[in-house]
């Protein structure tokens, strides 16, 4: 056995009294995600890992595994996250340093013995992850999860899907979901811009079946590592290695030419046959909080199922953030800091991605400035850089703050920003996922050059109540205006709007009785929306724009005006379908309300959906009949 495999960490989880053990038998569909949903909500920061071991299968099922900074720092070997920075940079440091004596060559051999041990290695016969054979294979042995109710059927969430190009032979191992069609099929969704869609495509040329292995399980690294965003030609199972110190060892499968790791505990091995039509996939429940819609993609052929005695199946659920997928977003932005300052721009010293932002709509970049104009230069290098180039809303900082201190963050926004001079919207490349933008994989973007740029910032409370008293009782959609923030002297005011149609007209009645209050940001949501709880409110309203929609910059006042409604009426220059945000389904709350007594894990939780169904048009209901454009 492996001294790193999934079952050792979940007794290391158990020791440590950091997993609940669920032993009441619970459902994949639906009613695992909504017990999973409240205990990892109530405690955001360090909540435990789940196991439950009664679904209806004899595989037990671990679920947010990767869900606090502790774990995820044990996963990745190091005591605390900013170890894994410091561990990257000395390896490059070590690679890229000039040697420029004898001796200094030669003290380096060492360490590239080391690396060389790291590199993944097939070995013969067979691994532990082919215990079990199955050359007839079912995937309804396994406790496949339906996560929220309006996805489009039962999704594998946790899988290391490994390709090769079939030029090169370079491996590639990404995670993409697979929603289940039959006993023996599933779809593949891999988006645009990923190393699997982009190896398919030349076995399309080919004409050829393309060998595809499906890992779940063994040492947690591997599944972090195919979440990584390496070059195309990196093999994450070499990231694994440099994580965990040791080679990653691989085994020929049953009946596909590919190679997989031999102390996984579970393989579904199988083909996807480029002469076929593609399948429709989705909708699903996802990491950005709202509902991908349906799509089409490849359709993945089961040819066996491997696993090892007492495999454990590994799941995710992704939903409204802060879930598990926040935490490995930390990692990546911790490991791949200092290969980005290096590879696209030496003067960024520090980076954060707000779990607010899902990893893809908000970047905040500390720089060493230097010279004037240098935070535009480095927004230019970050939009035109691998996976950052998905970055919709970008800010960028000289001074030496806190960057996870999100007050200090807007006050020094709200001092340094000219909204004439130092707000940049553009348009580019977005992350296939995200919905405000009408065009897949295209839209707005917007810059915040928040570097010391020595402006002016007044704030005149007596103007500010006045404007607010006015427009209130002069328009009747307004509901409610957040002054909190002003108080704070952050120059942001977030009015909550009834509406019915188009908004155009109403933002530019809020504009009467602006000049001299020193407000810089009017940003705009539904009624609907709590205006005082500000992790919702950013997320809402980073998911909810186009910037180069909805973000709109009056010269006449200095005023930056943020559309953040949802796009919904004639006139919303929308084309698609406005996805509903990720809730659970009134029968199932009240099931586990009813059941969670008996369940044995602890003081009763409330459905954190109750809070987010009101945001929801036409009673939680999704749009799914139509494809994005």
């Amino acid at each position: 056995m492996s001294k790193r495999s999934l079952d050792i960490f979940i007794k290391k989880l158990d020791k440590d009294d950091d997993l609940i053990r669920v032993k009441n038998y619970v459902n994949p569909e639906l009613e695992i995600t909504e017990i999973s949903h409240r205990i990892i909500n109530n405690c955001k920061e360090n909540s435990k890992a789940i196991l439950f071991e009664n679904n209806g299968t004899k595989f037990p099922l671990i679920i947010n595994l990767f869900g606090s900074l502790n774990r995820m720092c044990n996963v990745l070997g190091v005591k605390k996250i900013d170890d894994v920075e410091i561990i990257a940079n000395e390896l490059i440091q070590v690679l890229l340093k000039p040697k420029n004596g004898f001796f200094e060559k030669i003290r380096v051999l060492p360490f590239l013995k080391k690396i060389s041990g790291w590199f993944p290695e097939i070995v013969k016969g067979k691994g532990i992850c082919q215990e079990i054979i199955y050359t007839d294979p079912d995937l309804g042995i396994l406790p496949v999860l339906k996560c929220w109710p309006h996805d489009g059927g039962r999704y594998i969430t946790l899988p290391m899907v490994i390709t090769k190009d079939p030029e090169t032979g370079i491996r590639n191992v990404g995670m993409y979901r697979m929603q289940i069609l039959s006993k023996n099929e599933t779809a593949m969704h891999w988006q645009k811009y990923k190393t699997g869609r982009n190896h398919f495509e030349k076995y399309i040329n080919l004409n050829q079946k393309m060998p595809i292995a499906v890992a779940l399980g063994g040492d947690p690294v591997y599944s972090y590592s195919a979440t990584a965003p390496l070059p195309e030609n990196v093999d994450e199972f070499l990231l694994a290695g440099f994580l965990r110190k040791a080679k990653v060892k691989l085994v020929k499968c049953i009946t596909q030419d590919i190679e997989v790791p031999a102390d996984a505990d579970i393989i579904i091995e199988g083909y996807i046959d480029p002469s076929e039509e593609f399948i429709r996939e989705g909708p699903f429940g996802d990491h950005t909080g709202f509902y991908s819609l349906a799509d089409w993609f490849p359709k993945f052929h089961v040819t066996c199922i491997t696993h090892k005695k007492n495999a454990i199946y590994p799941a995710t659920i992704v939903g409204v953030p802060p879930m598990e997928d926040a935490w490995i977003a930390k990692a990546t932005e911790r490991i791949f800091l200092p290969p980005m300052k290096m590879a696209i721009s030496p003067e960024i010293k520090d980076m954060e991605l707000p779990f607010e932002g899902v990893a893809h709509n908000i970047a905040i970049v500390k720089i060493k400035q230097k010279f004037h104009g240098q935070g535009t230069k480095v927004m230019h290098a970050i939009w035109g850089a691998g996976q950052m180039a998905f970055n919709k809303i970008l800010i960028i900082i000289s001074d030496n703050i806190n960057l996870s201190d999100y007050k200090d963050l807007c006050t020094l926004i709200s001092k340094n920003v000219n909204i004439i001079h130092n707000v940049y919207i553009s348009e580019g490349i977005l992350d296939e996922l995200d919905h405000a933008s009408d065009m897949s994989c295209y839209g707005g973007k917007i810059c915040f050059d928040a570097t010391n740029n020595q402006n002016d910032h007044t704030l005149n409370m007596d103007k500010i109540i006045t404007w607010k008293s006015n427009i209130t009782n002069q328009i009747e959609e307004i509901k409610d205006i957040n002054l909190e923030l002003i108080k704070e002297n952050i120059a942001i005011a977030v009015i909550a709007v009834n509406k019915n149609k188009n908004i155009e007209e109403l933002i530019s009645k809020t504009f009467t009785g602006t000049k001299g209050t020193g407000i810089k940001f009017i940003v705009f949501v539904e009624d609907t929306v709590d205006i005082y709880n500000y992790f919702m409110l950013t997320w809402i309203v980073s998911a909810n724009i186009d910037p180069k929609r909805d973000c709109k910059i009056d010269r006449g006042n200095g005023i930056l005006t943020i559309d953040a409604t949802r796009k919904i009426y004639d006139g919303d220059n929308y084309n698609s379908n406005w996805p509903n945000i990720v809730t659970m389904n009134e029968k199932t709350i009240h099931d586990i309300d009813q059941k969670w007594a008996q369940l044995g894990i602890g003081n009763f939780i409330e459905s954190p959906s109750l809070k987010l169904l009101k945001l929801n048009s036409n009673e939680g209901e999704i749009a799914e009949k139509q494809l994005r454009i």
